[in-house]
């Protein structure tokens, strides 16, 4: 997919995948799905409800109307971002020439405690991050000024989505209280899988290297 045009705000640019004022979630009434292994919309009828079998939250795309929440997260962009492994900031592919200088790797930009290195195999729903959007990220965003953690990694493996679990008895939501978002990672062989709303796509970070981001900078092809 070819990037849209870059939204600026205050000076910095809006993220891909940050959610606009105009893009509240809708409510859709959960029912049983037809044959009772999981859930399902009412009104379901379009097939872009779904992902590979899984529901997903359904979210008006009004990119640049109103003002933008920088600190969310719009389900559809996050999940083509995710998908295709394009920026989070700007959207352009990380397929690029800093891919090819760094060995094949992708770029990886996380909020975390000083010093809390990205693990390997760790899960993650933040999808990659270009090398200048990267620099301008850790200016800019109050979040990763309060302490981020960055590495290349070489396999970023699709390992299942974050969201909303029902009870399959009641179909009410559950609660996730150790989630800072309220939404719980579910593995795409996980039973509870038919009964979770997705609103993020999640992949597990193989061949990961830890990276100072000034070397980067200083196009160090050693690292």
């Amino acid at each position: 997919m070819n990037a849209p045009r870059q939204i600026t705000w205050n000076g910095w640019h809006v993220p891909f995948i940050a959610p606009w004022s105009r893009e509240t979630p809708r409510v859709g009434t959960i029912v049983r799905a037809p044959r009772g292994a999981g859930i399902a919309y009412a009104d379901e009828l379009d097939a872009a409800d779904r992902r590979n079998g899984t529901l997903w939250v359904r979210c008006p795309v009004l990119r640049g109307v109103g003002k933008p929440n920088l600190a969310g997260v719009h389900p559809l962009r996050q999940r083509q971002a995710m998908s295709h492994m394009l920026c989070q900031v700007c959207a352009k592919s990380t397929y690029d020439e800093a891919f090819n200088r760094w060995g094949g790797r992708h770029l990886f930009l996380v909020r975390a405690d000083k010093g809390q290195a990205i693990r390997e195999g760790e899960t993650t729903a933040t999808p990659p991050t270009c090398e200048p959007c990267a620099a301008e990220s850790i200016r800019a965003c109050p979040e990763l000024r309060k302490g981020y953690t960055a590495a290349l990694v070489e396999r970023p493996q699709p390992w299942g989505v974050a969201g909303t679990l029902y009870d399959p008895r009641t179909l009410r939501p559950m609660p996730a209280p150790d989630t800072r978002d309220g939404l719980t990672f579910v593995n795409y062989e996980d039973p509870q899988l038919p009964w979770t709303l997705a609103a993020r796509d999640v992949v597990t970070l193989l061949g990961c290297t830890t990276v100072d981001l000034d070397h980067l900078a200083a196009h160090d092809t050693t690292v």
